[in-house]
């Protein structure tokens, strides 16, 4: 998507991949870059069909901030949306859309994700300040069914190497095992103005008004962010040879991380588009799951037309 008003160069969100074997991870602070023509099927494996999804709370979570997260997921597949919702508002299932027309593309069966097991280590059992190496450690503790994906979450106090400086979450695979993980850190109190824009302003570039968290947590709403982008990547671009634009390894672009900072119509750097707004909290938002949550989902880059693609 072009930028639609005339701006200066900017600092500006930007999710590119990781070092050490882990793609598609949010990276920060880099210049805005315009989205590529088209994102490349290299002819590997892809998560499809029924897609198990296992959670490590790691830390302290609230049920609360548990069930928005857990309500993400499960608002991935189509369903029938509350009679106090408006039909007319865009789904979460219509944003996971564009995924379906890569596995279509591949010649693969549609990605549908089963939400499997939860596990919680409140305790912290291997520390809070984490190597990465220490992450997939943790991916594998819990059962992950074939074709599944585990998401490893890690509480707001806890410090994740790489976490704020370079990075809001990665996800990575094991091609031998075929584990496919994901991680994502809450960053309420370590560094809200990196990895949870909109909802809190930004360190670098220009310091527009934050928008209203759609449930009400800055830190989980800005991990539902980093989690939907990861998980758009780690289902079409699982062990590195799935869909992609680069040279591969760090160089990758994916679906999402293609269309840094874009969550609405007329978005450009530090401006994050024209999103809709709850009439009642004020809370930003582009689509809506089960159990009349919203969310603010990034835009993901269509390969039907061949730009970044928003809901609204």
């Amino acid at each position: 998507m072009g930028l639609t008003k005339t701006i200066p160069l900017v600092i500006a969100l930007i999710y590119i991949c990781l070092v050490n074997g882990c793609v598609g991870a949010r990276k920060l602070n880099s210049l805005y870059q315009p989205p590529p023509l088209a994102l490349t099927y290299h002819k590997g494996e892809l998560l499809e069909g029924d897609i198990p999804v296992s959670i490590l709370w790691y830390g302290g979570f609230s049920p609360a901030q548990k069930s928005i997260v857990v309500d993400f997921l499960q608002s991935l597949n189509p369903q029938k949306v509350n009679s106090n919702s408006s039909p007319e508002k865009p789904l979460v299932s219509h944003w996971w859309n564009t995924i379906q027309t890569y596995m279509k593309k591949a010649g693969r069966r549609d990605a549908r994700v089963v939400l499997a097991n939860q596990v919680t280590d409140p305790n912290c059992t291997i520390g809070k300040i984490l190597k990465k190496s220490q992450v997939s450690e943790l991916a594998r503790r819990v059962h992950s069914e074939p074709n599944g994906l585990t998401l490893v979450l890690t509480a707001k106090d806890v410090a994740v190497e790489g976490f704020c400086m370079s990075n809001c979450g990665f996800h990575g695979s094991n091609a031998k095992e075929k584990s496919v993980f994901i991680w994502v850190g809450n960053s309420e109190t370590q560094c809200p103005g990196q990895c949870a824009w909109p909802f809190h302003q930004p360190i670098y570039g220009p310091q527009t008004p934050a928008l209203g968290a759609p449930n009400g947590d800055v830190g989980v709403d800005g991990t539902i962010i980093n989690i939907a982008s990861l998980l758009a990547g780690a289902v079409t671009n699982p062990y590195e040879n799935g869909y992609f634009l680069g040279s591969g390894g760090t160089g990758q672009l994916e679906v999402a991380s293609a269309c840094p900072g874009v969550y609405g119509k007329g978005a450009y750097p530090g401006y994050a588009g024209d999103v809709l707004v709850d009439g009642t909290t004020g809370a930003s938002y582009n689509a809506q799951g089960v159990n009349e949550r919203k969310y603010l989902l990034p835009a993901l880059f269509d390969p039907v037309i061949s730009q970044c693609s928003t809901l609204v």
